[in-house]
């Protein structure tokens, strides 16, 4: 058996009253011409399950309020009620039929759903599952299954019926459609999934991982050693070489003390404090020009705000002297007016204006106290900047004095010395230089045995999974090759019933779950828009339905079709056909299935036991708003293309 999902009642809750269908048949066939509204409500289902982005007639936003659904999922029922205003369809509302008790309201959003989590749970799914691309070495774990997808196998619409199969034509979304198929008849489990999101997950990882390990070897390469034991080596040498170079230079400088008096020493302590304060006086001359360029900037920017303002005076000053003789608006003559006071003579406001106001405005004034102060600031770093840059001078002056006098005094006992000193000193840098970059390249040998070992988990990780995979894909193979040979038998058999006149030959392909039409996958054998694709599709959902219910997977129990006529002849075999093949799944398995269907007047020939509900532009599907007429009607689908 199928998983029990039947829509038993949907309501509309709209501006002028309720609107109530109930779906006690097993076929129900919602018939009428174009534009009564047979799309609209069953997209007004696709939005209270908020199974994806539903395509709502202008009738239906304006007018439709609340849309509640009584649906039965396995042994439960449950009153879905969601509003289509804007912010109150975040939440749905939600009864439990059975008890009569009101659950918490399930949200609806782009980011955590709980109503979503709720389905998914009634329908036997875990929340969190996602369907990861296996082929490709991808890194990422994959999209996580909604009901909306698993929505996509119940609601075939008419903007799809003659065009495509469960997003079967967008690339990005193959995974997923397969994943759910998989789930649907039971060739795959959630914990398979799992691992395989699992093994994506791990791929970037790993990739993260080589490129640490392609970074640190070429750091390697670079610094000539081939291996961890060579970099121990070179680097005992350069430790032991910086060790003799200390030794020499403590000698060294044995040797050069006695040599040093006392008066010598006074000059080096001179030479020391004046290249200290020489130091100093530079960087406050550095800091003294920088302040200056700061309040020469300054006072530009003030200069330029004054002279802005003058300038508005100046033009304020012009035109307070204009007085109008009519008016600028309506072009009548003020000469006449009566004005009293200090009045303008065109609004009769206060005149704010004095001709013989002489005093500047505040911000002039405050403008010119800014520059004064500026000025005396500049005057005052200037003398600082002055005397800073003397200081410099003399300090350089007292450097070259006291150097000249050292040299005089140690030229025959230091200068012999001092050459073996520096050459020693250089000797330890060099050593000291070798054994920092030795370090660092027996850190970057430790990084590789470290990344590699992590490598090396990370793809013992990997295989664990990929083995596990391997063995529950085994255990499920069997039961694998059973479903797919029954639909591709039921395909091929209610193919050959609709006799369809571009189809020699059909199948069912076993890796992408797709119809194969004269060899070829459905996209590329058939026309899209035509007539033979809408029959194909009928074929395709209804061996689906069939099988599901033969082997007894958690297929939900119920197709809802729009347009299972579309661009087809009304007089051909074929919809004959259709209809016969939509009667005979529900009378194979009574009260198994649900199938609800829009189409357009079916003949009164089309016999079969099956609920009609006649629509017209006089009772349309929300009959308490007045229909516009025919003359008026937009197609939903048009409309979104």
């Amino acid at each position: 058996m199928t998983l029990n999902f039947r829509i038993n009642e949907l309501s509309l809750y709209t501006t002028e009253g309720q609107v109530r269908y109930e779906f006690g048949s097993d076929l129900t066939v919602l018939e009428g011409p174009t534009g009564v509204g047979k799309t609209t409500l069953l997209e007004l289902i696709k939005y209270g399950f908020a199974a994806g982005e539903a395509r709502l007639a202008p009738v239906a936003i304006e007018a439709v309020h609340d849309v509640a659904i009584d649906v039965s999922i396995g042994k439960d029922q449950f009153l879905i009620v969601r509003s289509l205003d804007a912010k109150k369809s975040k939440n749905v509302r939600v009864t439990d039929l059975l008890t009569g008790e009101r659950l918490p309201d399930r949200s609806v959003g782009d980011g955590e759903s709980t109503f979503n989590s709720f389905l998914l749970e009634k329908l036997g799914f875990p929340d969190g599952v996602r369907a990861a691309a296996q082929k490709s070495r991808s890194s990422k774990p994959g999209s996580r299954v909604t009901f909306g997808d698993i929505f996509k196998f119940v609601y075939i619409p008419q903007y799809a019926i003659n065009r495509d199969i469960a997003d079967s034509r967008d690339s990005y979304y193959e995974p997923k459609r397969k994943a759910v198929f998989e789930l649907l008849f039971r060739l795959t489990d959630p914990e398979i999934l799992s691992m395989q999101s699992q093994v994506n997950i791990l791929n970037g990882k790993i990739d993260v991982a080589d490129g640490q390990l392609k970074t640190v070897l070429d750091f390697l390469r670079d610094s000539n050693t081939s291996g961890r034991e060579e970099v121990t080596e070179k680097l005992a040498t350069a430790v032991q070489e910086q060790e003799q170079a200390l030794e020499e230079l403590t000698a060294l400088r044995e040797e050069l003390d006695p040599v040093i008096d006392r008066q010598t020493q006074a000059y080096r302590d001179l030479l020391t404090d004046a290249e200290r304060t020489l130091s100093e006086a530079r960087a406050s001359v550095q800091d003294l020009a920088r302040e200056r360029d700061q309040i020469g900037n300054e006072r530009r920017r003030v200069l330029a705000d004054h002279a802005r303002l003058e300038r508005m005076r100046d033009a304020g000053a012009r035109l307070a002297n204009i007085e109008f003789s009519v008016c600028p608006r309506c072009m009548q003559s003020l000469k006449d007016r009566q004005v009293v006071g200090d009045q303008c003579r065109l609004c009769l406001q206060p005149d704010p204006v004095s001709p013989d106001q002489a005093s500047d405005s505040y911000e002039l004034q405050q403008l010119r106290f800014q520059l004064e102060e500026m000025d005396a600031q500049s005057e005052v770093t200037e003398q600082q900047l002055t005397r800073a840059q003397q200081m410099v001078v003399e300090r350089e002056s007292l450097i070259e004095k006291l150097t000249a006098t050292l040299e005089e005094r140690t030229a025959h006992r230091v200068t012999p010395r001092l050459q073996a000193f520096s050459d020693a000193s250089d000797r330890r840098a060099t050593a000291r230089t070798r054994q920092e970059h030795f370090e660092a390249a027996l850190q970057q040998w430790d990084q590789v045995s470290d990344i590699e070992l992590e490598i090396k988990n990370l793809r013992s990780d990997q295989e664990r999974l990929k083995v596990n995979i391997v063995a529950r894909k085994a255990a499920l193979e069997s039961h694998k090759t059973t479903v797919l040979n029954d639909i591709e038998r039921e395909f091929k058999e209610t193919i050959k019933g609709l006799r369809i006149a571009s189809v020699e030959t059909s199948g069912f392909d076993r890796e992408s779950y797709l119809p194969l039409i004269n060899g070829k996958v459905f996209t590329k054998a058939m026309m899209s828009g035509g007539g033979s694709m809408t029959a194909m599709q009928i074929a395709y959902w209804t061996s689906l339905m069939t099988v599901a219910e033969k082997v007894g997977v958690p297929y939900p129990s119920i197709l809802i079709i729009d347009g299972p006529r579309l661009a087809l002849d009304p007089g051909s075999v074929t919809c004959r056909a259709i209809y016969q093949r939509l009667t005979r799944g529900v009378t194979e398995a009574p009260g198994a299935v649900q199938f609800i269907v829009a189409d357009n007047e079916i003949p009164d020939d089309y016999r079969g036991d099956f609920a009609r509900v006649g629509f017209d532009y006089a009772h349309p599907t929300v009959s308490t708003v007045r229909h516009p007429g025919q003359e008026h009607v937009d197609v939903i689908a048009s409309a979104d293309e």
